[in-house]
């Protein structure tokens, strides 16, 4: 392709922001990064993800609540509550750090890729919204069935180093 105006009525589809993909390019490849998936009941709201962000695409609101002691005579637990969760993908770079570093496995890549908007606060997308795209999220690739068994399965076994 050369620099200057694009023509029409060439043979190579021209794609633009929000315009369909091209025939056979409908469906993104297998573990493509598209939008980033919630699992909303797996967020501690420890905030890692939103410290280590390098754009602050990321916004994280929650509350601590005190729940009852678990037996009579024991002391009352606290935990975080999540309150607001939300991306700004205009801000996003998509670099997967927020995903890397979270502890609790709440965020995971989504295929997602049919959001386009022609208004840029349109781009911030709440809990509710991340968490409809984790349905789109695919499963783990399997375990190499060449490796050995993971050191849990294998009773506490102390291997050799060698």
């Amino acid at each position: 392709m050369t620099g200057g105006p694009v023509d029409p009525s060439a043979d190579e589809p021209v794609l633009a922001l929000g315009v369909d993909a091209p025939p056979g390019l409908e469906e993104p490849l297998p573990r493509t990064r598209g939008s980033i998936g919630l699992l909303e009941e797996n967020c501690t709201v420890c905030m890692l993800c939103a410290r280590e962000c390098p754009d602050w695409c990321l916004d994280v609101e929650g509350h601590t609540e005190v729940a009852p002691p678990a037996q009579p005579g024991g002391r009352p637990r606290t935990r975080n509550v999540l309150d607001r969760f939300a991306i700004d993908f205009s801000l996003c770079m998509y670099c997967g750090i927020c995903i890397e570093v979270c502890p609790f496995d709440a965020l995971f890549w989504s295929p997602e890729h049919g959001y386009a908007v022609t208004d840029q606060a349109e781009l911030v997308h709440e809990r509710e919204q991340l968490g409809e795209w984790m349905r789109t999220v695919p499963p783990p690739p399997p375990l190499d069935p060449a490796a050995g068994p993971a050191k849990e399965q294998r009773g506490g076994e102390r291997g050799s180093r060698g």
